[in-house]
């Protein structure tokens, strides 16, 4: 059940002078982001996108026999969690224990958590969310004898009864976690199928960081670490290393950059028991106008598909000053946009006073961020920028941007806000 929260004049990009409102009440207010009803920035997230990426996402997986537990901790926002849920998906994901109670929160009573969980105040947290949902299935990764003892040690001291499901993790050499080398991989896979403290239900591995954006290079490096991840399973397969009474084993693997080239995994045939694909991807609700972009134009292609993601997510900046020829100053700045891969680019404009919006001129661009500031770049034979006009970021990898708001206003293509979100951060 989500709680139907409060927006008030605390929230940045919520009118000073408004009266507090339910997120469910919102649309009555009639308000409208190019009348300049809320203070800019703002960020916003356009509706009709939102609906056809979860379609999107939906048809994708169901077409190809696999299941969808997207990443919570993209949006960390109850509404978009639960419009995931609601739209099909088998299950959510998330990167730590705390992130995860969110999910149980909104209904979600599958639930991976795509990281190591060793300490105890992780441990002691997801025993008593197991212990308070008896429908609640949790699964964690584990890569190494070091994090097996930290919980066999947990659990002998405080929950003798307690076995934790897991999945192993693969790794790739200089990147993130993950066991590196298939040996010591099924050395760990034979140490978790006898222990007292953790139940083997499948395989885990991430192959986003491998990722490039160049077609050919991605596909051999994702494709080499898919046949080590496959190998991995037929060789616990065979050692019968599989915890007793799963109906299923678990493979999983997705981002939101490559996910078409792990389907050879996800879709692994040939053992002792049925497999169920997981596909983890998170970005694709929101996309964007960079990072995953390119990406994802590559996945159409590769794939032959008709239509793609749409960005639905994008924040309004006001043009503050134009103090010298070719320089505009956006009111946004490092504290409303993501940075961390690409900087916003201006895609729409709407002059001020005005609700009519126009494609941004393709010599505008964001040069550089400040705090608070954006600098527009622009060529003086083209469109000039004016104080009080409006300018639409499109930004690059959502996550960090959502990291920023803890609202976003859901509006119609005229502008018009139509609902809310809220994020728990």
């Amino acid at each position: 059940m989500i709680d139907d929260v409060r927006l008030e004049a605390s929230l940045k990009g919520y009118p000073l002078t408004a009266a507090p409102c339910l997120v469910s009440e919102i649309s009555a207010r009639g308000w409208n982001v190019l009348a300049g009803d809320l203070p800019l920035p703002l960020a916003v997230l356009r509706r009709g996108a939102l609906e056809h990426n979860l379609a999107w996402m939906q048809r994708y997986v169901g077409e190809r026999g696999v299941w969808l537990a997207p990443h919570g901790k993209t949006t960390m926002s109850p509404e978009l969690l639960a419009m995931q849920l609601a739209a099909g998906a088998w299950g959510l994901t998330f990167a730590s224990v705390w992130q995860a109670r969110l999910g149980v929160a909104v209904g979600a009573r599958r639930i991976l958590i795509a990281n190591q969980v060793l300490q105890a105040a992780d441990l002691a947290g997801l025993d008593a969310l197991l212990a308070a949902h008896a429908d609640l299935r949790v699964w964690f990764l584990v890569d190494s004898r070091d994090q097996l003892q930290a919980i066999e040690a947990w659990t002998a001291r405080n929950a003798p009864n307690r076995r934790f499901d897991v999945l192993l993790e693969l790794g790739v050499a200089g990147q993130r976690t993950g066991c590196r080398t298939h040996d010591e991989a099924l050395r760990l896979a034979r140490a978790l199928a006898v222990s007292p403290a953790v139940r083997l239900c499948g395989i885990e591995c991430y192959e986003g960081l491998v990722a490039t954006c160049d077609s050919a290079r991605d596909a051999a490096a994702v494709t080499d670490l898919v046949r080590r991840a496959m190998r991995l399973a037929r060789d616990c397969d065979e050692a019968v290393l599989w915890a007793a009474g799963e109906a299923n084993v678990l493979l999983s693997a997705g981002g939101s950059a490559v996910f078409d080239l792990v389907l050879p995994l996800l879709k692994l045939q040939g053992l002792s028991r049925p497999v169920q694909g997981i596909l983890r991807s998170g970005c694709y609700l929101t996309h964007d106008h960079g990072n995953y972009q390119r990406f994802v134009r590559l996945v159409t292609e590769r794939e032959g598909l008709a239509d793609t993601l749409q960005p639905a997510l994008t924040v309004w900046a006001l043009v503050q000053s134009v103090p010298e020829p070719g320089l505009a100053l956006l009111n946004a700045g490092r504290r409303d946009v993501s940075f961390d891969i690409d900087l916003p680019r201006p895609v729409r404009w709407a002059r001020a006073g005005e609700r009519q919006v126009q494609a941004a001129p393709a010599s505008w661009r964001v040069s550089a961020l400040n705090d608070q500031h954006a600098y527009l770049r622009f060529d003086g034979s083209d469109v000039v920028p004016a104080v009080g006009d409006r300018v639409e970021l499109g930004i690059s990898h959502p996550c960090t941007t959502f990291d920023k708001w803890r609202w976003m206003a859901v509006v119609e293509d005229d502008g018009a806000v139509s609902g809310a979100i809220h994020t728990c951060f």
